[in-house]
């Protein structure tokens, strides 16, 4: 990533005081010392170092946090020709040492998809659904891995020997009906596995693989009745499915069938189909009223950020039939609304939301891989068959902010930053104009984000992704701590104190961080640490429930600082979560806490906190 202005250096909203006594050569003035900071702290220093009529020399210094939170919001879009212009509204109520205007300019949605690709080669099983995925993905990423010279990847020619080869080992699969079985022939024919052999083949022959013709013969034979091979146990919802799927891939054949598809989607009726039955049937329906219903239905099923999107799915029982999944799902509807509405403000973000699911570069299984595969290489070639050569420029009112280039095909971002001193001096009270220009050929994606944190110290919880409580409970006695009517907590100076968060999202979450800042008088016990002794369990958490054998935690790493404690996950699903640590009241006095707080790391725009809270040791 590069970054035109690098922002300041050192923890936000914190400054110094250094105290110094001299030695021996000045008389004793005072038995204290009163400094205020920039916002109107004020610390007391106590000499204690007095000796009659002289004080002995220190020299103290101490870090002063102010007990602020961080807030952001942004908006995402694409340019294809010209400049736009974001009004930007004058901040108020904000630190100006903090935050600023961020814009991330970048000529493509697609990160690297090497890892996705290696990921379906070097699968080490190889029954016909997954010898099928990998010739599916090799044959149709051709055109993206070669135009980002992904490093890592065989090379062409021992790609295509692969597809080549995985195509003769599925013909020696296929069974006398022309379908195909898991692991061997002669065993009975899966309906699934046989569908998506032939997606396969039929993508592997329109990049030009040599497909024996007789082998897509007889599996189109199958699919055109693929209703007389269901089982009887089946269920409906199955069949539906099934049928959705080959009617998708009987039409990438040339064999389209709008008559069955209208009357599938008349008899099972949208609220009963699987969303990605939805989406294979999106592309072959042909009736004008029944693609208006699909897209009412797709659009108020699709759950929006700023910068990302998903939809929400349910599965039945047999799901695993189908090989289903949220990913694949989220791919099928992509691909579709691709095709139907191109110009849909909604498909960026799809694709976000996509890559954001990837683990270490790779979707979770090959049908996950294959599919999500399959539709950026629509979206590549429907939206970046332009090799970028061109400049984006941006301007914050007459001020020049600064520029990005972008030449041939390159995944990099730049970042441009404005600090907040220069928002509030370009903006003057009122409201200017952000420009962001595009000169050249490419797209241009962009994000233009504004991150601040509020002057008011006394913040109510906010919802703009996750909701988040956090309470504080005794650990040893109930009675030592306790909040009275103001909402004010009490705590007893050194006791043991359970910090409870409790954090809910409503849908999917990435890269999730969540951080409860600590009151200062409160120092986190460690249970990393040998000297920490042991803390009593949480008799509410699941291993006190559940048994010693349970350790699943929702996140997958944590921080344990001096000021705050973290934890965080790269993929959260709806649903409500707990985090819980232990403190020990060390310092009496009245401290003020920040919210706790929940974001999505990469996307800040999307978080959730707790109310501020005050907090008395004594």
């Amino acid at each position: 990533m590069k970054k035109v202005l690098c922002r300041p250096a050192g923890r936000f909203l914190v400054w110094t005081v250094v105290v110094t006594f001299v030695v021996g050569c000045m008389p004793a003035m005072a038995d204290s010392y009163t400094i205020r900071g920039p916002e109107g702290n004020t610390i007391t220093v106590d000499d204690d170092s007095v000796s009659g009529e002289y004080e002995d020399a220190a020299t103290v210094e101490l870090p002063v946090y102010t007990p602020a939170t961080s807030e952001a919001f942004a908006v995402y879009g694409v340019i294809d020709e010209g400049a736009l212009a974001q009004p930007v509204q004058y901040p108020t109520g904000v630190f100006p040492q903090f935050g600023g205007l961020e814009v991330t300019t970048s000529s493509t949605a697609l990160q690297a998809l090497t890892d996705a690709v290696l990921y379906l080669t070097a699968y080490p099983f190889e029954c016909s659904e997954q010898l099928a995925s990998r010739a599916l993905a090799i044959a149709s990423l051709r055109d993206v891995s070669t135009a980002f010279k992904a490093e890592g990847l065989p090379s062409p020619a021992e790609m295509e020997s692969a597809v080549s080869r995985d195509i003769e080992r599925l013909r020696g699969l296929q069974n006398y009906d022309g379908g195909f079985p898991y692991w061997r022939r002669g065993f009975e024919s899966v309906p699934f596995n046989t569908i998506h052999v032939a997606h396969a083949l039929v993508r592997a022959q329109q990049k030009g693989f040599d497909v024996p013709a007789d082998m897509l013969s007889r599996t189109q034979v199958y699919l055109q009745n693929i209703e007389n091979y269901y089982p009887y146990w089946y269920s409906q919802e199955t069949r539906w499915t099934l049928s959705a799927y080959a009617l998708y891939v009987r039409n990438l054949m040339g064999d389209r069938d709008a008559a069955k598809a209208s009357v599938l989607l008349d008899e099972a009726g949208l609220d009963k189909l699987p969303m990605e039955a939805i989406g294979w049937l999106w592309s072959v329906i042909d009736n004008e009223e029944q693609l208006n219903a699909i897209r009412t239905f797709v659009n108020n099923r699709v759950v929006e950020t700023a910068g990302a999107a998903n939809f929400t799915t349910y599965y039945s029982d047999q799901t695993y039939l189908l090989l289903s999944s949220d990913r694949r799902t989220d791919a099928i509807l992509l691909d579709a609304l691709i095709e139907d509405q191109p110009r849909s403000d909604l498909i960026p973000k799809l694709v976000n939301g996509l890559l954001a699911h990837r683990v270490k570069g790779h979707w979770g299984s090959t049908q996950e891989n294959v599919f999500a595969l399959l539709t950026l290489d629509r979206y590549f070639n429907t939206y970046e068959a332009q090799t970028p050569d061109f400049v984006a420029r941006i301007w914050l009112g007459d001020t020049y902010a600064g520029s990005s280039e972008f030449v041939g095909r390159t995944t990099d971002l730049h970042e441009t930053f404005v600090p907040m001193t220069y928002v509030l001096e370009e903006t003057a009270g009122g409201s200017e104009n952000l420009i962001l220009e595009k000169d050249g050929t490419g797209r241009l994606y962009y994000r233009l984000g504004l991150r601040y944190a509020p002057t008011d110290l006394n913040l109510d919880p906010l919802d703009m992704g996750f909701v988040v409580l956090r309470t504080y409970e005794g650990v040893d006695n109930p009675e030592d701590v306790w909040q009275d009517d103001e909402g004010v907590w009490h705590i007893k100076a050194g006791t043991r104190v359970r910090v409870k968060i409790k954090m809910a999202a409503d849908n999917r979450r990435y890269h999730v961080a969540l951080v409860d800042p600590l009151p200062a008088g409160l120092e986190i016990v460690n249970p990393a640490l040998a000297v920490s002794g042991n803390i009593p369990q949480d008799p509410s958490a699941p291993e006190f429930r559940y048994g010693w054998w349970w350790r699943w935690t929702w996140y997958e790493h944590q921080n344990m600082r001096d000021d705050r404690a973290e934890a965080f996950t790269s993929l959260l699903w709806d649903g409500v979560y707990d985090y819980a640590y232990v403190a020990r009241a060390t310092t009496p006095g009245t401290f003020v806490v920040p919210p706790a707080k929940a974001e999505e790391m990469y996307s800040p725009e999307v978080f959730g906190r707790s109310g501020s809270d005050w907090v008395i040791v004594e």
